[in-house]
């Protein structure tokens, strides 16, 4: 079981995300990799916008191949590079999620494992078994 709570004695989320959610009872785990904005035939965008939706697209990919949802996530993290359009990516995430707000975490680093790279998401997802 999921609770997801963001407690009154501190600030409210800046964003679409929840501060905590506690995961109790018979849990199955899904820890993904970082997930880059990379396709399934090697094509990585110049474009970081792109590769964000390719990036959620390759988690999504991950939750199905394990029988979950985008709503079984329970914490993201977003590493991100350079430049973006922050209201096309907000869009792009919201969109993903759906109303579904998972613990999430969203930095801007100096490079990722390769130069071509500008996106790469981390996640967790947990189930009831």
């Amino acid at each position: 079981m999921k609770e997801f709570r963001n407690p009154s004695n501190i600030h409210s989320p800046v964003a679409a995300y929840t501060h905590q959610i506690e995961v109790t009872g018979n849990t199955r785990w899904l820890v993904l990799s970082g997930q880059l904005g990379k396709d399934e035939k090697g094509f990585v965008s110049d474009d970081p916008i792109n590769q964000i939706e390719i990036a959620l697209d390759n988690i999504k990919k991950n939750l199905q191949a394990a029988n979950m949802e985008v709503k079984d996530l329970v914490k993201v993290v977003f590493y991100l590079v350079g430049d973006m359009d922050n209201l096309k990516r907000r869009e792009i995430i919201s969109k993903f999620f759906d109303g579904h707000m998972p613990c999430m975490t969203m930095l801007y680093v100096t490079a990722l494992a390769d130069p071509s790279f500008k996106v790469e998401i981390d996640a967790w997802g947990s189930s009831d078994i």
